[in-house]
């Protein structure tokens, strides 16, 4: 189940790069994500969600410019692969399968970058001018992301 999870929040990463580790390391923060005494632990410091959550924040605002380069590019790919991945393995430790989430967390992110770039294309064209598309998407990956942490173990407390 988790490595599901794992697999959709890559996909959050291949729509948002820094979508997927910002909800995170509010979840690791809020204490729905034990990451505790893993290498990860990082991620639940007031400094990483403040950090992550300014980036996903520029992110939604740079995604809505015209010269934001394509998330198909190596290094707009490469950072999705990695925040999807570090993702990934965050919400997979807790249950000692962070290798499992890793992959899982990569793959996701590469069917969120290319399903994503492919639907919003599609949406763009659909209503003539890429804004609305891209505001949609923005929607959905925050959507998704938050009923993945909804619905990590730790996250059934609240």
């Amino acid at each position: 189940m988790v490595s599901l999870l794992a697999l959709f929040m890559g996909i959050v990463a291949g729509l948002r790069a820094m979508m997927a580790p910002a909800l995170v390391s509010w979840a690791a923060s809020l204490g729905w994500l034990d990451l505790s005494h893993t290498w990860l632990s990082f991620m639940g410091s007031g400094w990483a969600v403040l950090i992550l959550t300014i980036l996903a924040i520029l992110e939604l605002v740079t995604d809505q410019l015209p010269n934001t380069p394509s998330r198909k590019v190596p290094q707009q790919f490469v950072t999705r692969l990695l925040t999807g991945g570090l993702s990934g393995a965050a919400i997979c430790i807790p249950h000692d399968l962070w290798l499992a989430g890793l992959v899982s967390g990569v793959l996701g992110a590469v069917v969120g970058t290319y399903g994503g770039a492919w639907a919003r294309a599609k949406l763009a064209a659909s209503f003539g001018k890429d804004p609305p598309a891209a505001f949609i998407e923005d929607g959905v990956a925050f959507v998704v992301a938050f009923i993945i942490i909804l619905s990590l173990p730790g996250a059934a407390a609240i």
